[in-house]
């Protein structure tokens, strides 16, 4: 009998992290590609963007949280005025972040902000030292150093700070350590964080409206559906990510999420034609040697928990 449920169970196994491995490839794949998306409406400044994304992102994610029987959560993280006053704060950080990337990719940025992605995983290690007092191991801090010393190098050549790299690294690092300490679902914690900016979000639109401002219909009928289209843009990827984590293990989701900002310097590189000198290689190698060293740690990390 033991031998035929593991023949049962290992196939069912095997087809689930493969299934893991589509649903977070997805994720991050689309997130790498979304500054095509976001160049379409480079003629729409950035903060109207936003306001459209939060808006109809909320309208999207509402239908799914019924769909998806996550009704009593969502209520009840909106009747917990702790929760709420958490997801505030992580919705003005993830807003902050969202609208600060949408500037760089239409502003001619996408270099630093595929960079700031790629330094993410790092900036996590050091948020998780100063508050989780988590502990470094050395092949962890021989890749923080040398990320660092890719930052440093970078600076003195330019003699700019990446301060773009460093902010969308920072906000998104942050944001993700603070939806640590509450019990609410990504997917939930999203939908509150939305409908908390919504409201604002839609005074200002309606002012923009009512001073023959706004861009959505008044353009034309693809403006406004890319306008719209944000909010699946928003959530799909998002759940792609939540149904591929709960599949696989943590080294390989940080192996994948390398997807995205490879993608987008190809895009920056490749397609945008954006300036690429030899200080920005040396800098990119380096941060590319340090996530060579945190990858191969953390893989042989977990595989020792395991």
């Amino acid at each position: 009998m033991k031998s035929i449920k593991s023949k049962k169970t290992k196939p069912n196994l095997h087809s689930d992290a493969i299934l893991g491995v589509v649903y977070a490839s997805s994720a991050f794949l689309i997130w790498g590609i979304s500054p095509i998306y976001w160049k379409a409406m480079r003629a729409v400044p950035a903060f109207e963007i936003i306001l459209h994304r939060i808006v109809w992102s909320f309208i999207f994610l509402l239908p799914l949280i019924i769909m998806m029987r996550r009704w009593q959560e969502f209520i009840d993280a909106l009747k917990s005025t702790r929760t709420l006053l958490i997801l505030l704060f992580t919705a003005l950080i993830v807003g902050g972040n969202w609208l600060l990337y949408i500037w760089a990719v239409n502003s001619g940025y996408l270099l630093q902000a595929s960079l700031g992605y790629y330094i993410n995983p790092l900036v996590n290690v050091l948020l998780g030292v100063v508050f989780l007092k988590e502990k470094l191991r050395a092949l962890q801090i021989l890749a923080v150093a040398l990320a660092t010393l890719g930052v440093i190098f970078l600076t003195v050549y330019y003699g700019e700070f990446p301060w773009i790299a460093l902010t969308l690294a920072g906000t998104f690092g942050f944001y993700g350590l603070i939806r640590k300490v509450i019990p609410v679902g990504s997917l939930v914690g999203l939908t509150v964080e939305t409908l908390l900016l919504s409201i604002p979000a839609l005074i200002y639109l309606f002012y923009l409206d009512s001073h023959g401002q706004g861009s959505i219909f008044r353009v034309s009928l693809k403006l406004d559906l890319l306008l719209m289209g944000c909010a699946p843009l928003t959530a799909v990827p998002l759940l792609c990510f939540t149904l591929g984590a709960r599949r696989l293990n943590l080294s390989t989701v940080g192996l994948l999420q390398y997807i995205g900002p490879s993608c987008m310097f190809i895009l920056a590189v490749f397609l945008f034609r954006e300036p690429f000198s030899s200080a920005q290689v040396a800098t990119f190698i380096l941060i590319w040697i340090a996530l060579a060293i945190y990858s191969t740690d953390s893989m042989r990390y977990y595989r020792s928990k395991g």
